[in-house]
């Protein structure tokens, strides 16, 4: 790890810890560490909470006189080709009617009801993906659990869930990856392979319908109102984008969190009743967006008693919420006997009208997937001991996130590593 890495994870320029010393700078501070340029950052859960709600906070840049490029510049930062710009149009743009009726629309396909029936083919998927960790370290070889599981695990859900054809997943996986380490260079073409493909599924859905999410889409309707060709592209997309990348993240730093705290591990593996509110925690710890979307001020606004001019480009700090000491006592520390109170205890997936639409999911699989690792593997370890961050060669720390690129562990007793001191980043 060079030092550069290692100061970013260790002490001042840890994202955590980075973005904790600019919530106690103030409310609302200066911004730039965004591919949308120049925003201002909402820091404290109350504020971030209330400018969540606030409708005259937009979407949509394009309605809002002197914005920013908003989505569209992460896309480009992405490298996604100007031919697919319209794929930055869903439902993270969209305000007000416009919003409601694509979110309604979508809503009645995408239902808590749907998830829980999809509960048992997470499970089969996970076991599958588990079998094949036991058979690589059965001889007590080390496996990487990103590799293995972290990444593999949400996109196999996702093509489940939308129906994607087994022959046509590679296509996806290509794209996840990019995802998770993108290249501007490769970026073009693996979007247009699967838009593509999304335009070919949903031509073949609306022929013959199967039990999946593109024939529902494709079925569903409001008072006549039906989703037309290019929205179904825009929404899978997004199912896509979010579904695999930020559930990816979380499962691979949650395990990190696991392997690091055996207390914690110790009492979920003693009480496993606790596992869907651990789950909240790990979300609330470990989630892998750091801020909102941004949000385009279509006029001026008091946020915590600082003025915000109309035409600024908002974030609201997530990281910098949940980690809130003036809303969560002791939040630096990871606890799975934490009670969240009312509602989730967190706002990981956001609020108000742009709630994360797949946040059931996301809670399902990150309880299938961890608990059924740490209840196969007894003995699960991380492959060296580690006394401290400077010894994770494998994560990556940024302005704003810290992502764990590989968890190379042991399985079988005989090949134990082992685990020194907790392993976290403190605000």
């Amino acid at each position: 790890m060079d030092r550069t890495t290692e100061r970013r994870t260790t002490g001042e320029g840890c994202p955590v810890a980075r973005l904790g010393r600019l919530r106690e700078q103030g409310p609302v501070v200066p911004f730039d560490d965004t591919p949308m340029g120049p925003a201002v950052l909402v820091t404290r859960h109350d504020d971030v909470h209330a400018v969540l709600l606030d409708p005259r906070l937009r979407s949509d840049p394009a309605a809002v006189p002197g914005a920013g490029r908003g989505i569209a510049g992460v896309f480009a930062t992405l490298g996604f080709p100007d031919a697919l710009a319209h794929l930055g149009r869903g439902l993270l743009v969209r305000d007000g009617e416009d919003h409601a009726r694509l979110r309604r629309l979508v809503s009645r396909a995408f239902t808590v009801r749907r998830v829980r029936e999809l509960r048992p083919r997470i499970e089969a998927l996970t076991d599958g993906l588990l079998d094949d960790i036991a058979a690589a370290g059965a001889a007590g070889t080390s496996v990487d659990l990103v590799a293995a599981l972290c990444h593999p695990l949400p996109i196999a859900v996702i093509c489940e869930l939308v129906g994607v054809p087994e022959q046509s997943r590679e296509v996806w996986r290509a794209l996840a990856r990019l995802l998770v380490a993108p290249d501007p260079a490769r970026m073009p073409a693996a979007a247009h392979a699967v838009h593509d493909q999304v335009h070919e599924l949903i031509a073949a859905r609306r022929a013959d319908p199967a039990d999946d999410l593109v024939s529902a889409l494709v079925a569903v309707h409001d008072d006549g109102d039906r989703l037309d060709a290019d929205e179904l592209a825009v929404l899978l997309f997004d199912l896509v984008l979010a579904g695999f990348e930020t559930t990816a993240h979380v499962l691979s730093r949650a395990a990190l969190v696991l392997l690091t705290r055996p207390e914690q591990l110790a009492v979920l593996r003693d009480e496993p009743e606790r596992w869907p509110v651990a789950v909240h925690e790990i979300v609330r710890t470990c989630g892998a967006v750091p801020m909102s979307s941004p949000r385009f001020a279509a006029v001026d606004l008091d946020v915590g008693g600082t003025t915000v001019p109309a035409g600024s480009t908002v974030v609201a700090g997530l990281v910098t919420a949940n980690f809130d000491p003036r809303r969560h006592d002791r939040p630096e520390e990871f606890d799975v006997t934490r009670d969240p109170g009312r509602g989730e205890g967190h706002l990981g997936f956001g609020q108000g009208a742009h709630y994360c639409l797949g946040a059931a999911l996301a809670r399902t699989e990150l309880e299938i997937g961890l608990r059924a690792l740490v209840t196969r593997f007894p003995a699960l370890r991380l492959a060296e001991v580690v006394e401290g961050p400077a010894d994770l060669g494998f994560v990556r720390a940024d302005a704003v996130e810290v992502r764990v690129d590989a968890l190379p562990a042991h399985h079988h007793s005989a090949g134990m590593g082992g685990v020194g001191q907790d392993v976290r980043c403190d605000p």
